[in-house]
């Protein structure tokens, strides 16, 4: 998914979940640093802290995601993606990544 904007991605910081098995590919094919957060340490990841606090406005916490239905999902992405942010100078995520892929595009 970050192939269309690989020249403008410098380094990835995940935490320590198995879904990150293919790290070093990642790396490898972007041409990119990974790195790891510390266990408990959610201050190294803070976007992604900021992120769980808005999902968390559309479904509480202790909710299983496997008994949240798929148009559900679709829709808090949806909303999500098109809020403004004050950490990317008030555009929506959306916004980003299209100014992200022109950018990618002109280099």
């Amino acid at each position: 998914m970050l192939k269309p904007i690989a020249s403008t991605v410098h380094t990835i910081t995940s935490d320590n979940g198995k879904e990150f098995a293919g790290h070093k590919r990642i790396a490898r094919e972007l041409d990119v640093d990974f790195y790891f957060a510390h266990p408990y340490a959610p201050w190294e990841r803070g976007i992604n802290e900021n992120i769980n606090g808005l999902i968390r406005q559309y479904v509480p916490k202790g909710t299983s995601f496997a008994k949240v239905d798929d148009r559900r999902i679709q829709h808090i992405m949806d909303k999500l993606n098109n809020r403004p942010r004050k950490s990317n100078g008030y555009k929506t995520p959306i916004q980003v990544i299209s100014d992200l892929k022109t950018v990618a595009l002109s280099i």
